[in-house]
């Protein structure tokens, strides 16, 4: 009885460590993607534009960045460790572009300037939606950290893969309902976010 008491003990504790480690890598990604606020970028880089033209742009964006997420996930790190660089040199790599994108975002007036005049429909969904907003150097480096981490842990990748899966859901979501998410924050949440 103590032996099969020990052995639902330690499949109650490796459950609880892989949900633990689904949403820390869902929160983790949630703060570096920023649905809502890459939302508000979303609705002023497709104002003026078709409905159409809006959702595509949320679908193709979020495709690609999901996309690029994953195989950075998969050969993220032994594509740096081919190149010589180690996942430490990586972390202080990506704080510094962390750093400088949002001394950027302070700095700058407008960091991604559109002239919302116009009525031609360039395509926004790889640059800045995909890259750098979605799946820039900070989800990109949060990926590989958490690539290393996951296999350390039976089916870590896969919980991994379903905090990307969600979060992407969530920020798609979040595009596709941008503009009552702007009306619901208003122009000072607009401006506090």
């Amino acid at each position: 009885m103590p032996n099969l008491y020990r052995q639902k003990n330690e499949i109650t504790k490796h459950n609880t460590f892989q949900m633990e480690l689904f949403f820390s890598a869902f929160i983790s990604y949630f703060v570096i993607i920023d649905p809502i606020g890459v939302s508000l970028i979303f609705i002023g880089l497709t104002m003026g534009k078709s409905k159409q033209y809006a959702n595509k742009m949320a679908f193709r964006s979020i495709a690609i960045a999901f996309l690029l997420t994953v195989i950075f996930g998969v050969i993220g790190e032994p594509f740096l460790a081919k190149l010589g660089i180690s996942i430490h040199s990586f972390r202080i790599a990506g704080g510094l572009m962390l750093f400088y994108t949002a001394f950027s975002m302070v700095t700058k007036d407008e960091l991604y300037p559109v002239d919302k005049n116009s009525s031609e429909e360039t395509d926004i969904s790889v640059y800045p939606l995909a890259i750098p907003l979605l799946s820039g150097p900070g989800c990109l480096t949060l990926t590989v950290l958490l690539g290393a981490n996951a296999k350390t842990q039976e089916n870590g990748f896969v919980f991994v893969s379903g905090a990307i899966i969600a979060i992407f859901s969530f920020t798609l979501i979040c595009f596709l309902a941008a503009e009552r998410l702007a009306r619901l924050i208003g122009k000072t949440g607009n401006d506090i976010l």
